[in-house]
Order: structure tokens, then sequence, then C-alpha cells
């Protein structure tokens, strides 16, 4: 089956990494459903990924906090749009702080919203894709799976669960359908952005000193750009990654000093 025939289920396709996957996907030819909370900043995209070259645009609200509704929601998708050969997990992570200040439902939210809503919609995406023969299962991850980041303890945790369930997950999919995550590095998004201004306010700094030890880690010399993590996801979306199972790739600069 070529990728040209392939449906993606796309999530927080609204912004930063999501969006630039469903560029990088649609320029492919494929078939896409936008998920995220923000109807109207789906609408705008879906008309932008059809000009872009996507076979088909569909847009489905959905909150991955609430995994009964979402539920409903993506097997009523399925049912009347057909199986999902790609699924992305991606949402934002939790916020800055110390892991000595977090409490039990802190880490809660941050498990529910990425460890189990990614488990529930592999089980509702996988029954179509065994039956296809053809499944990629992409999650976007963090680094932080390989070198815990400051001041980010939930979702370093959290991170880190994602990482085991995958690699759990990689040895029980059926030949065909396969699992791997994406680690960005400093990557310029909103959710960057966010942390910047966050971590600033916390020391008691201006922004551009935030970035400044930032860039200094980084071998390359700059932030990554949404769309250089977009086309390392439609890459493991397509057939010729069909022997990449369980892996863990940085995409991050060279900034990581692990092996």
């Amino acid at each position: 089956m070529g990728s040209k025939n392939h449906h993606g289920l796309i999530c927080g396709a609204s912004m930063g990494i999501g969006r630039a996957a469903a560029i990088a996907l649609a320029r492919r030819g494929l078939a896409l459903t936008l998920l995220s909370r923000r109807e109207a900043v789906l609408a705008e995209l879906a008309s932008q990924l059809e000009q872009e070259g996507a076979s088909a645009v569909e847009v489905l609200v959905a909150d991955l906090d609430d995994r009964e509704d979402l539920e409903v929601k993506v097997r009523e998708h399925l049912r009347q749009q057909g199986p999902i050969h790609i699924l992305l997990n991606n949402t934002g992570g939790p916020p800055l702080g110390s892991i000595l200040d977090a409490g039990p439902d802190d880490f809660l939210r941050a498990f529910s919203r990425h460890v189990l809503a990614s488990h529930l919609l592999l089980q509702i995406c996988l029954p179509g894709m065994r039956a296809e023969g053809y499944g990629r299962v992409i999650n976007v991850v963090s680094t932080s799976v390989y070198e815990p980041i400051p001041q980010l303890g939930v979702s370093n945790t959290t991170r880190a669960a994602m990482a085991g369930w995958a690699k759990s997950v990689s040895r029980e999919l059926p030949a065909g359908v396969t699992i791997n995550n994406v680690l960005p590095g400093y990557t310029d998004t909103e959710r960057l952005a966010e942390l910047k201004t966050a971590l600033a306010r916390s020391r008691g700094v201006e922004e551009e000193e935030i970035e400044h030890e930032w860039l200094a880690q980084i071998p390359e010399g700059r932030l990554a750009q949404p769309s250089e993590l977009g086309e390392l996801i439609a890459y493991l979306a397509s057939p010729a990654a069909a022997y990449l199972r369980g892996q863990s790739i940085a995409i991050d600069g060279g900034r990581m000093r692990s092996i």
C-alpha cells in the first residue's frame, strides 16, 4: 500500500509539532483527521492542508483529558471514515515546576493525558491497522527520556512512562504495525515560548538570557523548527520506515551528551 492511500490521525494538530506534522503528511498526499480542542483553528488548518495536497481532511474536536468522550468520537469517526493507518500521539506537556512541589493530581493528570489517552487511541485504531497490514504509531515525547530536564519533573516522569509504554507495545504489535518515539530538543513552538517565559519569571531574569543559555548547549547553535520535526514524523509514517520499531529518536541539534 502506498503512503498516499493512508489515513492519519494527528493529535494536537492545532499548533506546534502536531501542526507541522500535518503539513508534512499533507504534502505527501495523505488523508488526515485533525484532532484538538480548538475547532476554529482546526478548520483554518484543514483548508490550508487541502491546498498543500492532502487527499482529504477531517476535523475532530476532542479533549484528551476526557477519555470517555474521546473514545466515543474516535470510534464513530472510524465507523464513518474507515481505518486509521497513522496515529500521531502528541499533546502539551505539564507546566514548569519543582517535582518536590508536585501533588498526586499533577502526576495523574499528566499520565492520563499522555499514556492513558495514547493507549486508548492505539486500542481503537489497532484493529484497522491489523486488517490493513499497515500501521504507524508515532509518539511526540521529549529528550528528557534520556536526560531529565530541570524544573520539569512531572513531565520527565510522564515522558519516561510514555517511552516505557511504547517499548512494551512494540514487542506485541503485529508485523507491519510499528511504534516509535520522536524526542524533540528545544523547538521553536508556543510550548517552548511559554516555558521560556515561566523560567525567566521564576529566576528573575530576561527571557533573552534563558534562550542564550539554551543555544549555548546546542552544537547547531539554533532552535529546531517545527517543520524539521514534521519531516521526521512523515518519514516514520512512511513505508520506508518499516523496519524501525520501538525506537526513541532524538532530534536536538546535538544538545544531549548521552550516547
